[in-house]
């Protein structure tokens, strides 16, 4: 089960559960859509992955299957740049 992080790691933008907007990476590192794409560039900083958006969890299912609490705040990961890593892609 996806953790749902409540904020984006790089401007601590409330992301709630059962909204749209969150983007993740395969290791569920969380962000806005928008610092996805205008500061990001599709990249993730933390792994130099990629993102898929994040599916909303139905409202009436957060009760019995929270999201979590826990903010991951990492503002500094957002000077990295597509440059800065050097991933093999095939």
């Amino acid at each position: 089960m996806l953790e749902m992080r409540p904020s984006c790691e790089r401007c601590d933008k409330d992301l709630p559960a059962d909204g749209n907007g969150a983007m993740i990476c395969s290791f569920e590192c969380t962000f806005c859509a928008e610092c996805v794409r205008d500061v990001l560039s599709g990249i993730c900083p933390n792994c130099g992955g990629g993102f898929e958006p994040r599916p909303a969890r139905p409202t009436a299912l957060l009760p019995r299957h929270p999201a979590s609490t826990k903010r991951v705040f990492n503002p500094t990961g957002s000077d990295h740049t597509p440059e800065t890593f050097s991933v093999s892609r095939g």
